[in-house]
């Protein structure tokens, strides 16, 4: 009786190695790229005591058994819908720096819920935070976060003439979101108030001229253009102020959720968002976890 082969050996190092480098390259979010580093990583282990070794790095046919044996794999130790195509999109992006098409592994069916938004008690807690913290930069931030929904790519890009404010009225201008596309944003009454008691800083630190970058609306301490982390970061913090886990993205759903909620139209608020396509804005009108926890609560019947 023939003897199975032995499957190829995987040098996890070496391999690694090669698609860090390529993904140094791509470009990426350093978040993205730190996962993409850390799905892939997990995999090739795998690989290594699998039946398909360094096959599934060169065949396709042997790829495909590879990724779906995987797939069943960690599906097998518990984890979710979103982690498992996390994980898919990953190996994709893998598969790319090897220039093979991406595996035929279909992705999980994820429940049909809204994005993830702060409910009505963490908005207060936030906004609470937001007015006692000390820099009106840190405020102007996070409530422009808040009331816009402007991704932190967008709010980072942000350049003095792209602001306009008056006692009236106020615009962020968007030259470069998503896709490319331009847009105008308007400000609210509380984000026109946080913008000007920024702009007077912000001036106050022209005059010092200890500023690199002079165009750059958001300014760091030393005079930099804010990197997209430090604006993060920025939220963060006073989101731990007040005691609530979010990121810039969570006030962007927030936003588009209390809009969407508010009964504004949806190409409205498509418009607001920047979204190409009305259904992803139509996503935001979904149950979210907490309604589906509130039905469920108000049918129990007490005796």
């Amino acid at each position: 009786m023939a003897k199975t082969p032995k499957p190829k050996p995987v040098k996890v190092a070496a391999v690694m190695a090669e698609y860090v480098t390529w993904l140094n390259r791509q470009p990426l979010a350093d978040r993205s790229r730190d996962a993409y580093r850390a799905q892939v990583g997990r995999f090739i282990e795998w690989l290594t005591t699998s039946e398909h070794g360094g096959a599934a790095l060169s065949e396709p046919s042997v790829r495909d058994w590879a990724v779906r044996d995987y797939k069943r794999a960690v599906k097998a130790k518990g984890w979710k819908p979103s982690s498992v195509n996390q994980a898919l999109a990953s190996i994709d992006n893998f598969y790319r720096s090897l220039d093979m098409s991406r595996p035929e592994v279909p992705r999980e069916d994820l429940a049909q819920v809204a994005p993830r938004a702060l409910d009505k008690d963490e908005q207060r807690r936030f906004i609470r935070a937001v007015q006692v913290a000390p820099a009106a930069r840190d405020r102007a931030i996070a409530l422009l976060f808040f009331y816009t929904g402007v991704r932190l790519a967008e709010l980072t890009d942000l350049d003095d003439v792209d602001v306009a404010v008056s006692a009236r009225r106020g615009r962020v201008t968007i030259r470069s979101g998503k896709g490319d596309t331009y847009r105008e944003v308007p400000l609210n009454s509380v984000c026109r108030e946080a913008m000007s008691d920024w702009a007077l800083e912000r001036s106050d630190q022209l005059n010092r001229r200890d500023v690199e970058d002079e165009s750059a609306w958001w300014l760091s301490r030393t005079g930099s253009r804010m990197t997209a982390r430090a604006i993060d970061m920025v939220v963060r913090r006073i989101a731990k102020d007040a005691g609530v886990s979010l990121s810039a993205h969570v006030l962007r759903h927030t936003c588009v959720t209390n809009l969407i909620r508010s009964g504004a139209d949806v190409v409205l608020v498509a418009e607001i968002a920047g979204h190409k396509r009305l259904d992803t804005t139509r996503r935001y009108s979904l149950p979210s976890e907490a309604d589906r926890d509130a039905a469920v609560e108000a049918v129990v019947i007490v005796d």
